[in-house]
């Protein structure tokens, strides 16, 4: 189908990820919609501006999404890309979410000059994350294990993983195999072992609220799977007060039998954790059902 011709502004951050990520969603717009031209408007956000203290210390959930978000408002771009584990779950006033392409692969990995897999690492071994999730779960695993704050972009955190700065990192597979950096994994770690984040994996493609010619632009670059997966795990994160700061990792998936979602809310040094697990057909119900079960059952004190 072809269109008159038109440019369409597309908002994104200047890491190496997030050009790759709006790169990606420029060449499916402009393959869908000939006659559509996309020009990347890059933009520094708080989270990349501080990198010397850990997420969590410096605000967690929006700092690298309020900068795109007013630049829509203002209509300075027609879109923004992001990760969707990093954008909160509620949208400002006016935005919406236009389109969640097919996730990526949900998992995180481990990265180690020396190790093949987490059970390898010595006792004390030094493990690099800013995640409060990751480190929570992984002290779960390995209790003996030291955490030490890990920024900076993804070639930044491998090129320290590589040159013993840490006995090992944890990244999540996404970003990693998406920047073409796969032979650096070490291990992928099972969901078993590790949660992810919610939304992690997938892409989410912001827009203003009401704006039909731009929603329907995005609209064929939607995953309805995907879609349905992550708006549970979202709706869980956002019935346990969506802005929390403690370790919360979430899991849909599609089956043919209806939608399935495990969400886990855990201590930050990993010693005490709720775990939920149910199915159901209509994604935000099935959330918010998980996450007043795991408060009822414990995740209220781990919140607190």
């Amino acid at each position: 189908m072809s269109i008159e011709t038109e440019t369409l502004v597309i908002g994104t951050r200047g890491s190496a990820l997030a050009r790759w990520q709006s790169e990606w969603v420029k060449a499916r717009l402009e393959a869908l919609w000939p006659g559509l031209r996309c020009n990347l408007e890059i933009f520094t956000t708080t989270g990349d501006r501080i990198l010397d203290r850990p997420l969590p210390e410096i605000g967690g959930k929006g700092l690298f999404t309020e900068e795109l978000e007013a630049a829509l408002l203002e209509g300075r771009i027609d879109v923004a890309v992001h990760s969707l584990k990093d954008l909160p779950v509620e949208n400002p006033a006016g935005l919406t979410l236009g389109a969640i392409p097919e996730r990526a692969d949900a998992r995180d990995v481990l990265v180690s000059a020396r190790y093949a897999k987490l059970a390898d690492l010595p006792r004390g071994a030094k493990v690099g994350t800013s995640s409060l999730r990751r480190g929570a779960q992984l002290l779960r695993l390995r209790p003996d294990l030291v955490l030490e704050s890990l920024r900076g972009n993804v070639d930044t955190r491998i090129g320290k993983a590589m040159r013993g700065d840490y006995d090992a990192i944890v990244l999540a597979a996404a970003g990693i195999t998406r920047l073409g950096h796969a032979d650096s994994i070490a291990a992928f770690l099972g969901f078993d072992e590790m949660l992810p984040a919610p939304g992690q994996g997938a892409l989410g493609i912001q827009c203003r609220q009401g704006d039909e010619r731009i929603l329907a632009r995005l609209e064929p670059l939607g995953h309805v799977p995907t879609r349905d997966a992550v708006l549970a795990e979202r709706a869980f994160l956002s019935g346990l007060g969506g802005g929390c700061s403690a370790p919360v990792a979430a899991l849909g998936t599609l089956l043919p039998t209806g939608l399935s979602l495990v969400g886990l809310v855990a201590s930050p040094d990993g010693k005490r954790a709720v775990r939920v697990e149910g199915r159901g057909d209509e994604p935000l119900e099935l959330g918010s059902r998980l996450a007043r079960e795991a408060l009822a059952a414990g995740a209220a004190a781990l919140l607190a």
